[in-house]
């Protein structure tokens, strides 16, 4: 699914990683043990990657809807993991005060992906005793929040493991490099399994039910992994003295109500947070659209799903060498225009030849495309307004925000969805437009530094004349 940040299970903001990665007291251990530890980590990012696909995203809800699961459930089905967000705090609280790193995350991950053996079983005697398919949606709406709530609570931990183990030189590389082997698995795994579900010869319930217990070992064997990781003591960490910078960094979050008087950067928070709304009102919903109202095979949706991806993966580079010469202000609202009114196009799609081979991966590589612009310029921008002498605490605010809206997104947009009065599925992508682009309109007051003036942007593409720099608003 597409949503303005992607998470260790499911997304985390680059912002927060970043602040997260900005810590200066790391363990030292010797080069072969950090390449051995950076290999684990690798392959259990990939396996993770494939149990994080299985139990989210397009093959669930395809599985969702083969047991009669309504808009509302599958709204709730992207909200949960987004609201429960708020207790991520706590998780950390919780970690700072044990001594093992490694065990805290597994003690956390391990049962969040056990859980989902019960949904396995559940299949199992759905399938033998023709079981009742609502108690079914329940089992699977339940193991979501109990799992999600654990993930929360790990979350911060395993980033802070990460940025304790990969030096401050290295991790530019090496986390571009891990994540594009994530995405890189994204894309083979999301089609393999989705045809594999879809030609089980017990029908797709039960081959999600195969998939989802091949999942649960591949998640089983990233955890794995993690025991060639060198482990860290958070107590030996936090106990080393703080730089000058840290302590005033500490002194000062009593003062964090002054964060509300920063004019620039609540402008920007606006922005985040009704644009995180529109888009969730939304994006959950087109994998729905094109197998309950299109009728397609979850085999060739999954197709479509990879084709994201693929485009976000290829494009991501040209973004940042763009935002870096433009600034990522004006590739918002530019990129964000075009964003704005892509649920639109899928009014005009049908089950046509020309919808299903053109006209839907048109839709799709372009959402991954602009989407990736969108991820990265909605970071980075972050970066670029907070200041500098406590952004962990902006970060933090906008990331809370962001979870509140993108999952009331969701659940509201599940409620509409059912609703004879706004047209449906269809009209829900028209509303979804709508607040799309009335998202924009705070951005449009927001100062970066260093960022070029809109106008003078389109002039120059139009005069095709080198474009100067300009610190003007919209």
């Amino acid at each position: 699914m597409n949503t303005l940040f992607n998470s260790v299970e499911t997304t985390k903001p680059l912002a927060e990683l970043q602040s997260i990665l900005s810590s200066d007291q790391l363990p030292k251990i010797s080069k072969q043990a950090l390449r051995t530890t950076l290999k684990a980590s690798t392959i259990d990012e990939v396996f993770a990657t494939i149990f994080s696909n299985i139990t989210s995203g397009v093959l669930l809800i395809n599985f969702l809807l083969q047991l009669g699961a309504n808009s509302v459930e599958i709204g709730l089905l992207s909200s949960i993991p987004m609201l429960v967000n708020v207790i991520q705090p706590l998780g950390a609280y919780i970690a700072d005060r044990m001594t093992s790193r490694h065990w805290y995350v597994l003690l956390i991950f391990g049962p969040a992906r056990l859980l989902w053996l019960f949904l396995v079983g559940g299949i199992a005697w759905f399938s033998w005793h023709n079981g009742d398919s609502r108690q079914l949606v329940t089992l699977s709406l339940g193991i979501i929040l109990i799992s999600s709530i654990l993930i929360s609570c790990g979350c911060s931990p395993w980033f802070s493991w990460m940025a304790a183990l990969v030096p401050h030189r290295l991790r530019g590389r090496y986390f571009g490099f891990r994540n594009s082997a994530a995405s890189l698995t994204n894309l083979i795994c999301v089609p393999v399994l989705g045809f594999a579900i879809s030609s089980w010869p017990g029908g797709s319930i039960q081959g999600y039910g195969v998939v989802l217990l091949l999942g649960i070992v591949f998640g089983i064997v990233s955890l794995i992994c993690q025991f060639w990781m060198t482990d860290v003591n958070p107590q030996i960490t936090h106990s080393s003295k703080p730089s000058p910078q840290q302590t005033e960094i500490v002194h000062s979050q009593p003062e964090i109500l002054n964060i509300f008087k920063n004019t620039n950067y609540l402008q920007l928070v606006i922005y985040l947070s009704l644009w995180t709304f529109g888009m969730n009102l939304s994006v959950p919903f087109f994998n729905i659209y094109m197998l309950r109202n299109l009728n397609l095979n979850i085999g060739l949706v999954t197709i479509y799903t990879s084709l994201v991806a693929g485009a976000t993966l290829l494009t991501l580079i040209f973004w940042g060498k763009l935002a870096d010469r433009l600034g990522n202000r004006p590739l918002l609202l530019l990129v964000g225009t075009l964003m704005a009114v892509s649920p639109l196009f899928w009014l005009g799609v049908g089950t046509d030849s020309v919808s299903v081979w053109i006209w839907i991966p048109l839709i799709q590589l372009m959402s991954g495309a602009f989407g990736a612009a969108i991820t990265l310029c909605g970071s980075n921008i972050q970066m670029e307004v907070a200041p500098v002498d406590r952004p962990s605490q902006y970060f933090a605010i906008a990331a809370a925000v962001m979870g509140i809206t993108g999952g009331l997104g969701s659940a509201v947009g599940g409620f509409l969805a059912d609703l004879d009065a706004t047209g449906g599925l269809p009209g829900l992508f028209v509303i979804s437009a709508v607040l799309r682009l009335i998202a924009l309109l705070p951005l449009v007051f927001v100062q970066e530094p260093r960022s070029q003036h809109v106008v003078q942007i389109i002039r120059n593409i139009f005069r095709k004349e080198p474009q100067a720099q300009s610190h003007l608003p919209l």
